[in-house]
């Protein structure tokens, strides 16, 4: 290595300096879409500096409001943009590339293990690229907190390993608030956690079960004074980091909270355990780890890169067998064994939760820290005289990773799209289009699908309102879920008129039209793009009168 890298902190810069470049160029890309999900966190951001003050994501309520509060900073600073949005993103991402290269470092004892390790992430997968670019409403905070998460259990395992009772006796005073600092840290960040999204919880856990562990020491069960303070300052920390999600159990029920966290509203999978199972294992281990280690986008089954796909698969292979190794012959240590628990704790969650009907890639972000800290390990791990060819092999995985993005960035549409289901892609690129010609006929109001929804009325600064009461699916299936905000709704019913717009559904056209035919209703068409309008309805229409808008299998 030149001389320039034997700096830790010039190392982790020339990191951090990477991964800047990397999601700046993916945002001027403009390769990107901005979906709905995205948009919603735009308009609840607006709301906020409007003097709103959501606890949830709107319409969902296993995901807090902070990506929502961040991103409002940023509008107040920088004004309403979409650009604003992935900024913020951006921000938090170089925190994760960052934590994580710290941790490497601590773990394995080489800053060059947190050089490889964060320039694995400095250019990463797209699975990973995708999800902390665009804003879904917590990606990035539930990483960027379960990486420090991982660091204060490292440090509380380490102070606990450390010290025996006889020398906890004359701990000084000031040692011991340190002590209770951490574990008051590590009970904040937990809490904070568990408002901002539940996917902490493959962090929280693991790491809860190292610390409890390590308290039920016996030199340690025999002071359970000290024991007794820790566990207290970590509760505290608990309470207040999660005291948004706390008062919102109190006031509205814990019930609706918990089906929300487990998965169980968004189950659509009814079928046995077994069958439930095999199909979870099915999704994890076909579609989501290709999507993880990039050799798919996670929108589509389509490989990316294909002909460096071998090579990738054997380095993961040989990285992964190195870990498995180790684990076997007991070599290993806490920090090791804590990587290895939030991937335990990755796949038993996905597998036994309804979590694990989503095979697009989203829930396993979580697992490329701790993939690339590994790898980060294992090449320093190697004598001195092979290390070349692990660090020549890891210059091939980064340059793999970087064409799998240049290949969806050139893609465009659809681009990094967050939409893995078909019939949802838009091409947004005829929005301005769209809003011109409903400002111009009137049409200020009415219903559409999830997809276009919220995009147009945040690039309208909210003059065009139109709700989701109708489906996109193929089979018009539909759920209310899809109707977030109930002013937008309480508007629309209240207009005096109200148009329909479609997306790419010739089906649903030709029932809108059979259903105004039935109800004695004149309407004029226009199509734009990917946009189908049907306006100048001669009454108001509800999406009911036809047979939309009611929840269906």
């Amino acid at each position: 290595m030149k001389n320039w890298f034997k700096s830790k902190v010039t190392a982790l810069i020339f990191v951090l300096l990477i991964s800047a470049g990397i999601k700046g160029w993916l945002i001027t890309s403009d390769a990107v879409p901005f979906n709905s999900d995205e948009a919603i966190v735009a308009l609840m951001a607006r709301h906020i500096l409007n003097g709103d003050a959501p606890i949830f994501f709107y319409g969902q309520a296993y995901m807090g409001s902070l990506d929502a509060y961040l991103v409002s900073v940023g509008f107040a600073i920088l004004g309403e943009e979409v650009w604003v949005i992935r900024l913020v993103q951006t921000l938090l991402y170089l925190g994760i590339v960052a934590t994580t290269f710290f941790l490497a470092d601590y773990i394995f004892k080489s800053w060059k293990a947190g050089l490889a390790a964060g320039l694995l992430m400095a250019i990463p997968a797209v699975n990973t690229s995708l999800y902390t670019t665009a804003s879904l409403g917590g990606y990035g905070e539930a990483l960027l907190l379960g990486n420090l998460m991982l660091l204060v259990t490292l440090r509380i395992a380490k102070n606990l390993q450390e010290f025996s009772l006889s020398l906890l006796l004359v701990i000084k005073k000031d040692t011991r608030i340190k002590w209770l600092g951490w574990f008051f840290a590590w009970g904040l960040i937990a809490g904070l956690g568990l408002w901002v999204f539940g996917l902490t919880f493959v962090y929280s856990i693991p790491c809860f079960l190292l610390v409890l562990w390590w308290v039920d020491k016996p030199h340690l069960k025999g002071n359970q004074t000290f024991v007794s303070s820790w566990m207290a300052a970590a509760c505290i920390g608990f309470l207040i980091g999660g005291a948004p999600w706390w008062g919102y159990a109190f006031t509205h029920g814990l019930n609706g909270l918990v089906s929300e966290l487990s998965g169980n509203v968004v189950a659509v999978d009814h079928s046995g355990l077994l069958l439930r199972t095999a199909s979870h294992l099915v999704n994890y281990f076909l579609l989501g780890l290709p999507a993880l280690f990039g050799f798919r986008p996670p929108w589509e089954v389509r490989w990316l890169v294909l002909p460096l796909i071998p090579f990738v698969l054997m380095f993961w292979i040989v990285i992964l067998y190195w870990i498995t190794r180790k684990a076997f012959r007991l070599h290993i240590g806490v920090g090791i064994g804590l990587l290895g628990g939030v991937i335990l704790t990755q796949l038993v969650f996905f597998i036994f939760t309804p979590f694990g009907n989503d095979p697009s890639g989203r829930y396993f972000i979580p697992l490329a820290a701790p993939l690339a800290i590994f790898a980060g390990g294992f090449i320093m791990s190697l004598p001195a005289h092979k290390r070349k060819f692990g660090w020549a092999a890891l210059a091939g995985v980064i340059l793999f990773q970087f064409v799998g993005n240049l290949d969806c960035v050139l893609r465009n549409p659809p681009g990094l799209t967050t939409q893995f289901n078909p019939e949802t892609i838009v091409n947004h690129n005829y929005d301005d289009e769209l809003a011109a010609f409903l400002s111009e006929k009137d049409e200020t109001h009415g219903y559409t699908n999830y997809w276009l929804a919220y995009p147009l009325a945040f690039q309208t600064d909210e003059r065009l309102i139109y709700v989701p009461g109708l489906p996109y699916h193929a089979n018009l299936s539909y759920t209310s879920r899809d109707d977030r905000y109930a002013p937008y709704t309480q508007a629309v019913k209240t207009s005096p008129r109200t148009a329909y717009i479609t997306t790419r559904h010739d089906l649903l056209d030709g029932k809108i039209r059979s259903g105004f035919t039935e109800l004695g209703v004149t309407w004029e068409e226009r199509t734009i793009g990917d946009y189908h309008i049907f306006y100048d309805l001669s009454r108001y229409v509800l999406p009911e009168e036809m047979g939309f808008g009611n929840d269906t299998p």
